[in-house]
């Protein structure tokens, strides 16, 4: 029987590091240091031989820790955890972070030692995170219980997506790739073995998170398959998740056993039951929070038209060619939205759909044409292509589109998802990560662009077939 609740993972107010190491370089070292620099509650650490470490009071045993502790961390060997568990239960330990491999992924021999470490997490009532794992990381409360350090790690800041992975190294990739990116985590949890906590426990406990808006998971196999698809279903009726699922190939699925203990599964099975929960699937890192970045940024589409508004002919078309493979409809534009876009346009520049504004536009070329566009009623989303480098593009153009698009919903009472297309060096990043922080996401080229606009089809799709769009629309993104 599963004891139900995970919050205190992620919100502990006591925490003690069994296994703490003096010596630098060392699991057990770094992870009590990025503890001591970042975690808001108590903390302790354990290890017979040292009164204290970073200047962390420190225990010889847990049992005499003289505080009530919320979540143990578990740095020592494979052997000797199981010990360290029963300890942990005694002294009413909530639940345990087991950092620790040697388990189920090793073999017959692991995968009893596994057994019996759940026997006596179970006896407790504790919960456990792993073994095999990197724990958790949550920017808000400090909890971070990865073992890389600052210099070669980075650790992003506070943000909206919640990431959970089967892979501890994978998921540290990520976070550092997030980092680098600017991208903020809500949450963050790798679980490894997932001898207790799993992706169900995880999806049921970010459903309810306010400080998540969209959920990512990274997926080797799932053993409760049949609860992880009906969570699944509940939650994409209030959350957009995005799934990342390897072992698709043999090869794969032979290499993810070997690695978590996982069992990989069919590949079409999954993909079938993926669409059928409304779950938005990507096949790459770069996908999983392209994805996750549209997804948290912008409303769901309420259809599948798409305009293109571009300062460049040859990204224009490339735009459109990359949405209709995709299966999304770059429709022609009414007699009148063309004859009003004349208006407003330089003489030689294209009204139709691609809308090239040309290289000799200006700030409010672009401007008014998106306020024409979205009050046409005739499309669903926007890929919006600005090309900052160009003379008449002036520093403020962001704030000048923005602030018309939000002028044009207010007044509509509805809101229509903007992407963005920022292809280009140094010059061209500053003023894409500007857009950003303003709420629309920008992407390298319309090849992605296009894949985010298909999530927020796909997903609005799926909204409307649940019956909850509406009270999405409500929630997230009301004007």
């Amino acid at each position: 029987m599963r004891v139900r609740g995970i919050d205190f993972f992620f919100n502990p107010k006591v925490v003690a590091v069994v296994g703490a190491s003096r010596r630098p370089g060392k699991v057990g070292y770094e992870l009590l240091k990025n503890m001591k620099e970042s975690f808001k509650g108590r903390l302790y650490a354990v290890n017979p031989e040292a009164r204290e470490i970073l200047g962390v009071p420190c225990y010889p045993r847990l049992s005499e820790v003289p505080d009530d502790v919320d979540v143990a961390v578990v740095v020592v060997p494979a052997e000797r955890v199981v010990e360290v568990a029963e300890e942990a239960g005694r002294k009413g330990v909530r639940g345990l972070i087991v950092i620790s491999g040697g388990f189920k992924e090793v073999g017959p021999e692991g995968a009893e030692r596994e057994r019996k470490l759940v026997e006596v997490v179970r006896k407790y009532g504790m919960r456990l995170v792993g073994p095999n794992c990197v724990g958790v990381y949550v920017p808000k409360t400090g909890m971070n219980t990865l073992f890389l350090s600052r210099e070669r790690q980075g650790y992003p800041g506070h943000g909206f997506i919640a990431f959970a992975s089967q892979s501890g190294a994978f998921g540290s990739a990520v976070l550092d790739w997030a980092a680098m990116r600017g991208i903020g985590i809500s949450k963050f949890i790798s679980y490894g073995n997932k001898a207790d906590v799993d992706e169900v426990d995880v999806l049921e406990y970010l459903k309810d998170d306010e400080d998540t808006r969209v959920i990512t998971l990274y997926v080797e196999g799932v053993e409760r398959g049949r609860e992880f698809f009906n969570t699944l279903r509940e939650v994409t009726r209030y959350k957009p998740v995005v799934v990342l699922k390897s072992g698709r190939t043999e090869a794969g699925a032979r290499a993810a056993s070997s690695h978590t203990g996982s069992l990989a599964g069919s590949d079409a099975v999954y993909d079938a039951a993926f669409k059928q929960c409304g779950v938005i699937r990507a096949y790459s890192m770069e996908e999983l929070f392209d994805f996750a970045m549209a997804l948290g940024m912008q409303p769901p589409a309420a259809g599948d038209r798409v305009a293109v508004l571009t300062v460049g002919g040859g990204s224009g078309v490339m735009a459109t060619d990359a949405l209709v493979d995709l299966g999304l409809k770059v429709p022609r534009l009414s007699n009148g939205t063309v004859a009003k876009l004349r208006k407003v346009l330089l003489p030689f520049a294209s009204p139709y759909n691609p809308v090239d504004v040309t290289g000799s536009a200006v700030d409010e070329h672009l401007v008014e044409a998106i306020d024409i566009l979205l009050r046409s009623g005739e499309v669903d989303a926007v890929m919006w292509l600005p090309y900052y480098m160009v003379p008449g593009i002036t520093p403020e153009l962001n704030r000048k589109f923005l602030s018309r698009v939000r002028k044009v919903f207010q007044e509509l009472g509805k809101v229509v998802p903007i992407v963005g297309v920022a292809t280009g060096g140094s010059y061209t990043a500053i003023y894409a990560r500007e857009a950003e922080s303003m709420g629309i996401p920008m992407y390298i080229s319309p090849e992605r662009a296009a894949k985010a606009i298909k999530a927020l089809v796909d997903y609005g799709r799926w909204l409307r077939r649940v019956g909850t769009f509406d009270y999405y629309i409500e929630k997230y993104f009301r004007v």
